[in-house]
């Protein structure tokens, strides 16, 4: 099955934080200079303080000013990043264009905020997203289409909202539960947290760990009993060199691979019997023609390199 996104995390990543904005331009100053998330129409604006945290995209070229334009109960506004037009999503055109697309599993649109947000903003941020996820299901349910809808759970590492967030949504006729918004901000706090959170998640169906790839989170979620995760993690590093496999890591630029001509299972791990990988690379190719490829500048070699 395939499942996709709501556009959500990339629409809200159009944002820049408060410390990449210009101080008389940053929208989340008022005029005495404190920080002021919210305006009297309700709308919110998402710059943040830029804390790191464990789920968050980097800065990309698309990221020179702030194209997150507006947030308030109808959806979000913003521009597009190539040529500035003023564009805007709502749950109804988030689910009508995951319905066009045709995946099997598709997630309501949801509010994400910054991991170090007030209480108060947080709050705030997770009854809208429980209002858009509403309308998102209500959406879907027009006209199924043999597809699923996952809810999200927010509340960022706050475990009273996480609650609430799970018994709000339980109640509501989703097909399987996605864990969403912050996780924290290193994997000891997405460990604590899913602690708490994975007993309260109903187990007659299905759930999903949004936005995390990386081979400890993985390791840890399954032990707690997590069914999925998705991640751009595992082929944003295997285009820049390093695979991920059994045996951890592998930089398959570094020069001892230029001559390995055998199966790179070998290296990678599950080269015996039935467990032995079925991607293409591990089928037909080695590791030495990977690496020839990707010093060629080929789009082969990334290709092979995220199957």
């Amino acid at each position: 099955p395939t499942i996709s996104d709501s556009g959500g995390f990339q629409v809200f990543s159009l944002g820049l934080d408060a410390d990449e904005l210009d101080e008389s331009k940053s929208p989340n100053k008022n005029n005495n200079g404190n920080n002021n998330n919210n305006n009297n129409n309700g709308e919110r604006n998402h710059g943040g303080t830029g804390t790191k945290e464990l789920k968050s995209r980097g800065k990309t070229k698309h990221k020179q000013q702030n194209l997150l334009e507006k947030v308030d109960e109808d959806g979000v506004t913003f521009r597009s990043y190539r040529d500035g037009t003023t564009l805007k999503l709502t749950p109804e055109s988030s689910v009508q264009a995951q319905k066009n697309i045709g995946c099997d599993i598709i997630l309501p649109l949801d509010e994400l905020t910054k991991y170090d947000i007030s209480l108060q903003e947080l709050s705030e941020s997770v009854d809208r997203s429980h209002r858009w996820e509403t309308r998102s299901l209500y959406e879907h349910l027009k006209n199924v289409k043999e597809q699923a809808m996952y809810a999200i759970i927010h509340g960022g590492v706050d475990e009273r909202l996480r609650k609430k967030s799970v018994e709000y949504l339980t109640s509501l006729p989703f097909d399987g539960y996605a864990i969403g918004g912050s996780l924290g901000k290193n994997r000891e706090e997405l460990k604590e947290l899913l602690q708490f959170l994975m007993p309260i998640i109903p187990r007659d169906k299905p759930n999903h760990l949004l936005g995390i790839g990386d081979l400890p989170s993985i390791a840890h979620g399954v032990r707690m009993g997590v069914d999925s995760f998705d991640s751009a993690y595992p082929t944003q590093i295997a285009r820049h060199g390093t695979l991920l496999s059994e045996n951890g890591p592998v930089n398959y630029r570094k020069s001892e691979y230029r001559e390995h001509f055998g199966k790179p299972a070998e290296i990678l791990g599950n080269s015996n019997g039935d467990d032995e990988c079925k991607c293409l690379l591990c089928r037909k190719h080695s590791l030495s023609y990977l690496a020839h490829l990707d010093r060629a500048n080929e789009p082969m070699a990334w290709s092979l390199a995220t199957k």
